[in-house]
């Protein structure tokens, strides 16, 4: 018999209807492909299983860390502690509202959802096509690309708070901005998204996708684990060209390195801990701040 901790044997006891993984490993879930075991790892197929779950977890006083499609985490070595809930694929409805609105649950991969607006005629969504994110990732920390982000196209979101209690926030209400929102403070957890966006031709529309899918794989190292962008972009400038202008391409860290390709991201070249990312992306900010004068922050969640 294999042994559970007391968490572990709470928790299953506590939530026999929902899909619970134990030790399961994080760099099956993160992009990264880096993490140690993950103490409970809960999959809810339900918006009424993800209240279930955080309601036994307040119940349990543990506060469950919520895990998207892990493109935008590094995870630590040692494994974490207590309950993760995974959104990913789990919550994974969308819906045509009118003409103009979809909504999109938050386990939803933004590809997807700029595939479904497109095949519906519906313009908006495109800079969204090839992001490797979560719908309840990217309407939390309102991601974007190419000029496009969350915020523009986004009306209205349904937030689940920490005790399972669910409410609706309108796009002033989320009070977004550049790779944030409200909820980065305040917590809670996307449930979905409503958009509002633009009837135009479906083929003009997945013309404008697949330009912008040539550019990322002309561009970008989608060929190694990363978490995309390691930094945030700095005022008046972009953090790649500070990162290649202080020579810092090739940078290596033990298995993680700056990538050759795009200064911006930082690649798990094989065999690569967190330990080795967090330091790299610390001598890469230090360095670029002796060389430029300029802070750069990390775009990448640290847990």
């Amino acid at each position: 018999m294999t042994f559970m901790t007391e968490f572990q044997q709470k928790i299953t006891d506590l939530l026999p209807g929902v899909e619970l993984r134990l030790n399961e490993p994080m760099d099956k879930h993160t992009s990264f492909r880096i993490g140690g075991p993950v103490e409970a790892m809960a999959f809810p197929k339900t918006v009424q299983q993800l209240s279930e779950i955080l309601k036994v977890s307040a119940l349990l006083d543990s506060k469950p860390a919520i895990l998207g499609a892990g493109t935008n985490i590094l995870a630590p070595d040692a494994g974490v502690k207590g309950l993760v809930v995974c959104m990913k694929d789990c919550l994974d409805t969308m819906e045509q509202l009118d003409a103009t609105h979809i909504r999109v649950s938050a386990g939803v991969s933004m590809t997807r959802a700029a595939v479904f607006a497109a095949n519906l005629g519906l313009s908006g969504l495109e800079f969204a096509h090839g992001i490797p994110g979560s719908v309840g990732g990217g309407v939390y920390m309102n991601a974007g690309a190419y000029g496009g982000e969350i915020s523009q196209v986004c009306t209205q979101v349904d937030v689940m708070d920490m005790t399972g209690s669910l409410r609706t926030l309108s796009c002033e209400e989320m009070a977004f901005s550049y790779r944030h929102s409200r909820l980065e403070e305040e917590g809670g957890i996307v449930v979905s998204a409503v958009f509002v966006l633009t009837p135009k031709p479906a083929e003009e529309i997945r013309s404008v996708m697949q330009d912008l899918m040539t550019r990322r794989k002309n561009s970008q190292p989608l060929d190694l684990p990363s978490a995309g962008s390691a930094f945030k972009r700095p005022v008046g400038g972009y953090a790649a060209a500070l990162i290649d202008g202080a020579g810092l391409k090739g940078y290596r860290v033990g298995g993680a390195a700056v990538s050759e390709k795009h200064a911006g991201f930082v690649v798990n070249l094989g065999g690569a801990k967190a330990e080795d990312v967090k330091q790299l992306l610390s001598d890469v900010a230090d360095i670029v701040f002796v060389d430029t004068g300029v802070h750069l922050e990390p775009e990448v969640r640290i847990w």
